[in-house]
């Protein structure tokens, strides 16, 4: 006895047909050859339906339980991520002296935050703000060079120490300058000089007529454990 098998129907017309049957013999449309899987999906969609649109139906939903599945997922990854996005502003640094929008150009000096310099004793008013102090008749320290009075000329700098640190600090660089065997080391004040960035005491070393005096003495100074010393101008008011 044959086994009992589910009747095929015409994709088309929805009659009944033969396993191995060609073409429909209600309207002549050719039968789909597929026995698999899409077969026994074609059949029982044939069943519960009177039109059947093609086997393209099933990759089709397929694709769509696919893609409905992944933005599911996308969307709970998503939203347990607690991820945030902080905006940052880049710094941007101006030369001296140069318009917003121009190209920056390197000055003689490390550019720096000017901080208010005043001279001798000034009487503080209410809620002013503290200011530093600077004697610009302070003597040189002992032992270290001291700048020509109201002279001009080139030098090597080889720190700016700001005034907020102490000139005992810029003083302590210059004998250890001195120590390492550049003799005419020493501080200047940088506000006294129209030259310099304001701010600073400068430890210098030498005294020059010319810039390429000075170019001389800087690799004396970058031998000597100051790699960052450069040559400045220095001019008096």
């Amino acid at each position: 006895m044959s086994a009992h098998r589910e009747p095929q129907y015409c994709p088309r017309c929805g009659v009944a047909y033969e396993p191995l049957q060609e073409y429909c013999l209600e309207c002549g449309e050719r039968l789909p050859p597929n026995r698999g899987a899409v077969g026994l999906l074609a059949a029982a969609w044939q069943r519960r339906f009177s039109w059947y649109p093609g086997d393209w139906i099933w990759p089709a939903l397929l694709f769509l339980v696919i893609a409905v599945g992944a933005t599911a997922v996308s969307a709970a990854t998503t939203a347990g991520s607690g991820t945030t996005i902080v905006a940052t502003q880049p710094h941007v640094t101006v030369g001296a002296g140069s318009a917003p929008g121009a190209a920056t150009t390197q000055s003689t000096l490390p550019a720096a935050p000017k901080p208010t310099v005043t001279t001798g004793t000034l009487p503080k008013a209410p809620g002013a703000p503290t200011t530093t102090a600077v004697n610009p008749s302070a003597p040189a320290a002992r032992g270290l060079t001291a700048w020509p009075a109201k002279g001009s000329g080139y030098t090597d700098v080889l720190e700016s120490v700001p005034l907020s640190s102490g000139r005992a600090a810029a003083v302590a660089r210059a004998r250890l300058a001195k120590a390492a065997g550049l003799a005419e080391a020493g501080v200047l004040v940088s506000a006294q000089y129209p030259s310099l960035h304001p701010g600073y005491y400068v430890v210098f070393s030498g005294v020059y007529p010319t810039a390429a005096a000075a170019v001389a003495g800087v690799a004396a100074a970058h031998a000597r454990g100051f790699p960052d010393a450069y040559v400045a101008r220095v001019t008096h008011p």
